[in-house]
């Protein structure tokens, strides 16, 4: 039975009774009777503002690394390992406020504090009410709807009801027009109305046409991290990711991947730059290096703070279920703390310039790509003691030269580098 209470918002003095709850070992059930909320609720309120304030620092958190006879050193190819479930921190309650195992626990710990918890919610309650909430590709699927019908001497009223799909109100359909979220890609103006409503507008006009990123991606993720987890563990691999584009709307979209110590740039050819898009690229560079070589070259993978690449816990888990990398995130406005990275965009763009159509350029798909791969990773690099990238990968990781040459980034002949835009034109003739 429901009670008066059941679909109220929580208050911070529940929230402090929650807190109470869990210091005390009480179930979700239990503390959910005491504030009248249903234990669903209690379960997903500590969930989401529960903060990590301990990052494990083995690879993987393994039930029997006290007794780990290959010294710790975690994969999960591993025939010891079991991954480590705590009945307190991953069931119930769900943080681990007030464990007696507290200092001699030394895996992931979470703890939750209400007030944090308070203010967290009341901020993602008002951000939620306010901007525009649509991708690029939404906002050009409603302006193809739309914009014809305007031209046609339709109302916004008219067009809502005739167009149930759009899911939106004829408010929403009247605020994105008067912000020109649709002049940049359909040309809609407040002219095209046939008659405009005088409506208070809001103060702040959202232009922009991205969702709203929860930022709880970054916790144990962060630059600082990063650094801290390298200076304990100096012998694993790192790659960079980003991606490279010069048309938002359409693309095409290069994810782009620099093995840091081998000085190799590897690009997977997108045509959406998303989170699932992001992700799958991982997945497919997963595939093309196979299982036990993603694991040890991409053991660590550092990116920017792109809401495309948002989706951590998804980029750093396989399909069966197990990490396969750790997900770092740069400081904001902080490039060059991916620098290597950064350096090899400026090779990429002697051949993929600024401010031209990819496509027309001649770029349409994974081999055009990979041509271009070929050509940057075939020129020699200062830093890598005159010896190009597919040089030196040859020489010290002959197993990841392989997967490239496979992949089809093959090495050129020095007089014959190309790295010049009509590199892709020269081919389609």
């Amino acid at each position: 039975m429901k009670t008066q209470n059941s679909f109220s918002h929580l208050t911070l003095e529940e929230r402090r009774i929650i807190l109470a709850g869990i210091t005390n070992g009480s179930t979700k059930t239990a503390i959910a009777q005491t504030i009248g909320k249903d234990k669903s609720t209690v379960g997903k309120e500590i969930k989401l503002h529960r903060t990590l304030t301990h990052k494990c620092k083995m690879p993987l958190e393994c039930n029997h690394y006290k007794k780990c006879v290959y010294g710790r050193q975690c994969t999960p190819d591993c025939p010891d390992y079991f991954p480590f479930r705590c009945s307190r921190r991953d069931r119930s309650p769900g943080a681990c406020n007030g464990c007696s195992n507290w200092s001699r626990c030394r895996f992931d710990k979470y703890q939750y504090r209400p007030e944090e918890a308070h203010m967290d919610y009341r901020t993602t309650l008002v951000d939620s009410r306010e901007g525009v909430n649509l991708t690029v590709q939404e906002a050009k699927q409603m302006a193809s709807v739309i914009a014809p019908l305007l031209k046609q001497g339709h109302s916004p009223y008219q067009i809502v009801t005739n167009h149930p799909e759009l899911g939106i109100s004829e408010k929403t359909l009247y605020n994105y027009i008067e912000n020109d979220v649709f002049h940049d890609i359909a040309g809609i103006t407040v002219l095209d109305l046939r008659r405009q409503v005088s409506r208070k507008l809001p103060k702040k006009k959202a232009k922009t046409y991205k969702k709203r990123v929860d930022r709880k991606y970054l916790e144990g993720r962060t630059y600082k991290e990063y650094q801290s987890y390298l200076s304990e563990h100096p012998e694993v691999f790192v790659t960079q990711m980003d991606t490279v584009y010069n048309d938002e709307t359409s693309g095409p979209f290069l994810q782009t991947f620099k093995f840091v110590r081998a000085g190799i740039l590897l690009a997977l050819y997108r045509d959406e730059k998303t989170s699932a898009s992001m992700k799958e690229g991982i997945d497919i560079l997963e595939s093309i290096l196979g299982a036990e070589l993603f694991r040890k070259y991409v053991h660590v993978l550092l990116t920017d703070r792109g809401t495309e690449f948002s989706a951590a816990e998804a980029m750093e888990t396989s399909s069966d279920s197990t990490r396969r990398t750790r997900v770092f995130y740069c400081d904001p406005m902080q490039s060059g703390q991916k620098g290597t990275l950064e350096n090899k965009h400026i090779e990429l763009r002697y051949i993929l310039p600024k401010g031209t159509d990819l496509r027309e350029l001649g770029l349409t798909g994974q081999s055009d790509l990979n041509l271009v791969l070929s050509h940057i990773n075939s020129s020699p690099c200062e830093l890598l003691g005159n010896k190009s990238p597919l040089e030196l990968t040859e020489f010290m990781y002959q197993d990841l030269y392989e997967k490239l040459l496979a992949f089809g980034i093959h090495p050129i002949e020095k007089d014959q580098i190309i790295l010049k835009p009509y590199l892709l034109k020269q081919r389609s003739k």
